[in-house]
């Protein structure tokens, strides 16, 4: 009982002790807090200056503060602007054709023959005269050696004959001589009645072998006339193995090589002769009424980005009737650029209505939203935003469908110094917002 008695008294004993350990405590933990409080003070100061300086962009640390600036709002209130005008435009069809040669010519050989050489390619220009393919010529030689031959042969026989001519006209000339002396003899009676006979079948005789020798001699010239035929014409097939071109132009397509047979009927090369190009276009039937040859209109090759204008100088006049359209050639001016086979479009006149014409820079797309810029007379929003439809366009010009009815002064974006500014609307090109009928 005591031990538990002394237990329950340890509290009441320690009272005393228990508040000078608090006092001393509470001394303590003011003087510590007097001691830490600068440093902590230091510690948030060094950490909101470090967040700072982090949290500042590295660009603003030279940078003077922001100023106001006047000239921004100024040219905002003021910008560039165009009016928008209502103007007459055309509308053009697009007959769609391509780039051919105002003349193409295929390359063929007039005699069989297998191909031994092929000089040229396709895009190698070509002079009057230059070789293009060579064939084998064996064969075509010996004929020619032949006829030579044949033509030497026929030249003897000539020669041979011409000297029996002359000998038939030497017999001839004595048979002929001995006759008259003996008929003159016999009217003198001084020769018989047989010798004037036998001179007379003589002198016969002599004039019949001169005939014959005659007739011998035109027969051996005949043949050689035809020897000599032969021989120009084999020469003729030897240089028909060696093919030229005959006229200035561009190889275009190669359809042969070595090694392959060349026939008559056969093409070996298609070339393009001459310099000129055309655009072969397609027409449906119920325009072909507004094309005539000798009139100029606007043609189109998109890989190239030329518009130009060409002089239809041919209107097929009948329709293909699968498709229901003709064909319509207008010829291009010379360029370099344009080689046969291009794609290209011809542009004919329809008819005219009026639209309103704005520079493409005047129009802002946000996604498929067009929107343009007007001035307004409120004075507190002197530019107001509105919703526009475009339709065709060129390359400076834009037609607006809907959003104006012409007369409102559009804002234009900022020209850059030293950059040309948008033009009026009446410089436009009227091509430029046509359709396709």
């Amino acid at each position: 009982m005591q031990k538990r008695r002394a237990l329950l008294d340890i509290p009441a004993l320690a009272g005393p002790l228990s508040r000078v350990s608090r006092v001393s405590q509470v001394s303590w933990l003011s003087w510590f807090m007097l001691g830490l409080a600068p440093g902590i003070v230091l510690g948030l100061a060094v950490g909101l200056a470090a967040g700072w300086l982090v949290l500042r962009a590295p660009g603003d640390a030279a940078s003077p503060p922001a100023t106001p600036q006047p000239e921004a709002s100024l040219a905002e209130e003021h910008p560039p602007s165009v009016i928008a005008r209502r103007l007459p435009v055309i509308d053009w069809y697009e007959a769609v054709g391509a780039v051919q040669p105002r003349e193409e010519t295929e390359v063929e050989a007039l005699v069989t023959a297998r191909v031994m050489q092929v000089l040229v390619n396709p895009g190698d220009a070509v002079t009057k005269g230059d070789v293009l393919v060579v064939l084998d010529n064996r064969q075509l030689a010996s004929r020619l050696a032949q006829a030579e031959e044949e033509r030497e042969g026929a030249r003897a026989s000539v020669a041979q004959a011409s000297q029996g001519v002359q000998a038939a006209q030497a017999s001839f000339d004595r048979a002929a001589a001995h006759y008259r002396r003996i008929r003159s003899l016999f009217g003198g009676k001084a020769v018989a009645e047989s010798e004037l006979d036998q001179a007379e079948a003589d002198y016969l005789r002599a004039q019949a072998g001169l005939e014959e020798a005659r007739k011998r001699h035109a027969a051996a010239q005949s043949a050689l006339a035809k020897a000599q035929e032969a021989v120009e014409e084999a020469r003729i097939q030897l240089g028909y193995a060696t093919i030229v071109a005959h006229e200035s132009g561009e190889v275009l397509r190669r359809h042969v090589d070595p090694g392959g047979l060349a026939a008559p009927g056969k093409s070996l090369l298609s070339m393009r002769t001459g310099a000129g190009l055309r655009l072969e276009a397609l027409v449906r039937e119920g325009l072909i009424g507004r094309v005539r040859p000798g009139m100029e209109l606007p043609l189109r090759i998109p890989a190239l980005d030329l518009d130009t204008l060409g002089l239809v100088d041919e209107v097929q006049p009948s329709a293909d009737p699968a498709t229901r359209t003709f064909v319509v050639k207008a010829v291009i001016p010379p360029n370099r650029n344009v080689h046969p086979g291009m794609f290209g479009r011809l542009l004919i006149p329809l008819d005219q209505h009026e639209a309103v014409l704005l520079p493409g820079q005047a129009v802002r797309r946000v996604g498929q939203l067009e929107t343009v810029r007007i001035k307004t007379a409120d004075g507190a929003a002197p530019w107001r935003t509105v919703f526009v439809t475009t339709g065709q366009a060129n390359a400076t010009h834009v037609e607006i469908l809907s959003g104006l009815t012409g007369g409102e002064l559009v804002a234009l974006p900022q020209v850059a110094p030293g950059a040309t500014p948008i033009g009026d609307p009446d410089t436009a090109n009227a091509t430029g917002a046509g359709g396709n009928g």
